[in-house]
């Protein structure tokens, strides 16, 4: 009986696939989505806070122009008190301009314009002569009464009602050419209406 010799087993060759020698063409990647276009109603809502601070801006500068122009325009046509020429005269007006027996106030000079019956001129500081309140005038009591602390004067600026220790102080007025003018640089005191601190119109 032959025996076999055995050698190691070749395992069986198996064929090769075929090569295929044409290039791999390159993977690419893939395109990134469109952005989301933005629509006329986004591109208003992202507008809207700006448009909205330039109109108010505009808005505000515009009142500020109008009100500057209101001030230079009402400083040009207040009239001017005081003349021009002669520092600290008060110019009141024409004397004609005050009826007889009328008091005319002047804040911005600090004094009442009196005309007396009798066509004189006298010009009363507004300050009670007690703790310098302003009194105003009654023009139907005929009086100045003070609010303070019930201190009257009367027309001429004599006390009627303590505690006024003394009359209204006034200012010399002068007269020319027909026109009033009070000197407030000189404030005077009296102890009694005196017919001289009167101006009268001949």
């Amino acid at each position: 009986m032959t025996r076999r010799k055995h050698g190691p087993s070749i395992p069986p060759t198996v064929p090769a696939a075929p090569r295929d020698d044409r290039a791999t063409p390159p993977v690419m990647p893939s395109p990134a989505p469109p952005a989301a276009e933005a629509t006329p109603a986004a591109m208003a809502g992202d507008g809207q806070p700006r448009r909205r601070f330039v109109v108010r801006l505009w808005s505000i500068l515009g009142v500020a122009a109008l009100g500057e122009l209101a001030w230079v325009t009402g400083s040009f046509l207040r009239p001017r008190g005081r003349d021009a020429a002669s520092s600290g005269l008060f110019v009141a007006g024409p004397a004609d301009r005050f009826e007889p027996g009328s008091v005319t106030a002047f804040p911005t000079g600090h004094f009442y314009l009196v005309r007396l019956a009798d066509g004189g001129f006298l010009a009363l500081h507004r300050e009670c002569t007690h703790l310098g309140c302003t009194v105003p005038w009654d023009a139907t009591q005929r009086r100045f009464a003070c609010p303070c602390h019930a201190s009257a004067f009367d027309i001429t600026g004599q006390v009627l009602n303590a505690p006024a220790p003394r009359p209204l102080d006034f200012y010399p007025v002068r007269v020319e050419n027909g026109v009033v003018r009070v000197d407030t640089r000189q404030r005077r005191q009296r102890t009694a209406f005196d017919a001289a601190s009167q101006v009268t119109v001949g």
